[in-house]
């Protein structure tokens, strides 16, 4: 058994921690059983894995980590909920491991171990529900493409098998799929692949995609070509091997090996792409990939992502990454557990008193409360002349309903069910506009589509490219700003806050005034570029003219686009208009945003610098000489 025991600082603090004990999250593959204990919100102890060979099944695999010391340690003696991701589809109660031996049976599972919860789910599954919540140095860009918000997303593992998954954006959550896609039927490419699957016949009557991107399939991959070269008596090995003698350059029939497995694994991808419409992305998980390091980034894998004929442009688009992150099946059972633990309680005391109240109401109220019952979601987002017309009532009668169960008003009781159903938090996502709705409907969804936007932007921002991007305007020695179409208002508000913070600053609406201008840079200065596609050939030409005369680039922009290639520094936005692409709302105003963010961040770092030479009133900051105190929102006094 090895086992990590994560702990830090905070951990010692008990008032953050779950208040019914810790949580035991498992992720069982076919030759190791990993185990941690999750006893607050992302914060995981105990990490342990263990062989699954060394375990008669997976209650005994699960008791011995329970009645571990570092286990004792984090408190596994007081779990009530746990939650385990498997290699294996989830059909009923009784499950028999496809690549172990292990049968249990989840319902006997819970009463042996005296658990009020367990939860079981695909492995993939699981993973899949990690990806919105992986962070940008979580995961690597493998080639082009750029990834559309609010759109599906396709997962691929290769390790003892191959897992295949996707989520489904739901309105103000993420739907993943259950899936066995990695048994689907293997289709060849090229004439190396057709010598591979014929290889493969003689051993297997039925040949899936599992059977060649996954390890064994890695090790299958290696005799077939081996026999192609003519080696005779080649000596079989290990996947672990083939990568290292891959890597190593040692061996030529290994690396050709794993350029086969990495060519297979893009064509399958580039088919879980065009499965789902997986406009947000693919990505690539597991165990195998990530140990192949530069040889996977140097591999066919993009290439036959691509390869489709006819739709070979629509494949290009779409964005491959690398799951980087360690451990991110936990990130995601631990959230499927968490929403499960949510809903069992979701609303349940203002909601029951809904209930109980609904014989004493009028007839009129009693509408309310069925409404409000059978739709609690969009009770919190509605205002209240629109829950009126919804269910056919007054406003007045809505506000008696409030107060018929003990509220003070809407606000009250839509705050009252918000702690209920979202912990607190009023949830907003993504909603396209459409031109049949009402005005009291386009406003709610654009303000509702510009706080998701800002929130997702939270969640994704780049912490280090933040900091690399206001440490180059303070030291830039002049800033010069590029922008165009609906981004020129963006760039002239950014140039009155770098002027107010005594920086250096130009910026001309004139498309043709701004090359002009930027040819006049030197190094030193900064290009500023702002733009919501990144792909406008005018821009392009200015900001290569700026990079020529020595300029770095700070670009605004949307991932993978040309821009963001060009650019020594990037802040990503990326964020569809939806069918109103004639009204750049959002992306304008998380541009926005970004600036506010930046100018707060060089304002900062004025004080800062006051602070540290000048005493706490007053100091200097490009020469200009600035006085009074930093207030919240980044304005000076």
């Amino acid at each position: 058994m090895r086992i990590d025991a994560r702990t830090d600082s905070a951990g010692s603090d008990a008032t953050d921690r779950f208040s019914d004990g810790p949580r035991l999250l498992a992720d069982i593959g076919g030759t190791n059983a990993r185990f941690v204990l999750e006893t607050r919100q992302g914060h995981l102890e105990a990490v342990a894995v263990l062989p699954c060979d060394d375990y008669a099944s997976l209650l005994d695999a699960i008791t011995a980590y329970i009645d571990s010391i570092e286990a004792r340690a984090a408190g596994s003696a007081r779990i009530r909920h746990a939650a385990i991701a498997i290699a294996n589809p989830i059909d009923d109660d009784n499950i028999r491991m496809m690549n172990h031996h292990w049968f249990f049976s989840i319902e006997a599972m819970r009463t042996a171990l005296g658990l009020d919860t367990l939860l079981v789910v695909n492995d993939f599954t699981a993973l899949a529900m990690a990806l919105p919540y992986l962070r940008p140095d979580q995961r690597m860009q493998i080639g082009g493409g750029m990834a559309r918000a609010d759109s599906v997303i396709g997962l691929l593992g290769s390790g003892t098998g191959l897992g295949v998954s996707g989520m489904i954006p739901a309105e103000d959550r993420w739907i993943a799929l259950g899936s066995e896609g990695g048994h689907v039927s293997f289709a060849p490419c090229d004439q190396r692949e057709m010598d591979v699957l014929s290889y493969a016949w003689r051993e297997l009557s039925h040949v899936s995609a599992e059977r060649l991107a996954s390890g064994r399939g890695l090790e299958l991959i290696y005799r077939a070509l081996s026999e192609r070269a003519g080696v005779i008596d080649a000596q079989p090995l290990l996947a672990a091997e083939i990568t290292s003698r891959a890597l190593a350059n040692e061996c030529a029939v290994c690396l050709e090996a794993v350029d086969c497995f990495c060519a297979i694994l893009g064509s399958i991808a580039g088919n879980v792409a065009m499965t789902l419409g997986a406009l947000g992305g693919i990505y690539i998980g597991g165990g195998i990939v990530p140990r192949l390091g530069p040889l996977f980034e140097r591999s066919q894998f993009r290439a036959r992502f691509e390869q489709k004929g006819r739709l070979n442009e629509y494949l290009a688009q779409i964005p491959t990454f690398l799951i980087t992150a360690e451990l991110p099946t936990f990130l995601g059972i631990a959230a499927i557990l968490a929403q499960k633990l949510k809903r069992a309680n979701a609303g349940a005391p203002v909601l029951d008193s809904v209930r109980q109240a609904r014989a004493r109401m009028s007839p009129s109220e009693c509408k309310v409360a069925d409404w409000v019952l059978k739709e609690p979601n969009a009770m919190l987002t509605l205002p209240i002349a629109e829950i009126a017309q919804r269910v056919g009532v007054s406003q007045p009668t809505v506000m008696r309903f409030c107060r018929s169960i003990g509220v003070q008003g809407l606000a009250d009781f839509k705050l009252k069910l918000a702690s209920g159903l979202t912990g607190g938090a009023i949830t907003v996502a993504h909603c396209h506009v459409e031109m049949s709705d009402s005005d009291a409907e386009l406003a709610r969804k654009v303000l509702g589509n510009s706080a998701s936007a800002a929130l997702a932007m939270r969640d994704m921002l780049d912490v280090k490219a933040l900091t690399e991007a206001i440490d180059m305007l303070r030291d830039a020695r002049r800033v010069e700003l590029l922008a165009v179409g609906s981004a020129r208002v963006v760039a002239d508000d950014m140039q009155h806050k770098l002027l107010n913070l005594g920086i250096v600053s130009t910026y001309f609406a004139d498309q043709q005034a701004q090359e002009m201008s930027a040819a006049m840079l030197k190094p030193g200065d900064v290009a500023l570029v702002i733009s919501r596609s990144g792909a406008l050939p005018e821009l392009l030409r200015t900001v290569k003219v700026a990079q020529g005369c020595g300029a770095r680039v700070l670009a605004i922009t949307a991932s993978g686009s040309p821009l963001a290639r060009q650019a020594d520094v990037l802040l990503t936005l990326n964020h569809p208009e939806g069918n109103l692409n004639f009204v750049p709302m959002i992306v304008r105003l998380l541009q926005l945003m970004v600036l506010d963010i930046l100018s707060v961040g060089l304002a900062r770092r004025a004080t800062v610098q006051r602070s540290g030479a000048a005493g706490p009133e007053e100091g200097q900051l490009h020469g200009m000489r600035i006085s009074g105190k930093l207030k919240f929102g980044g304005h000076l006094e």
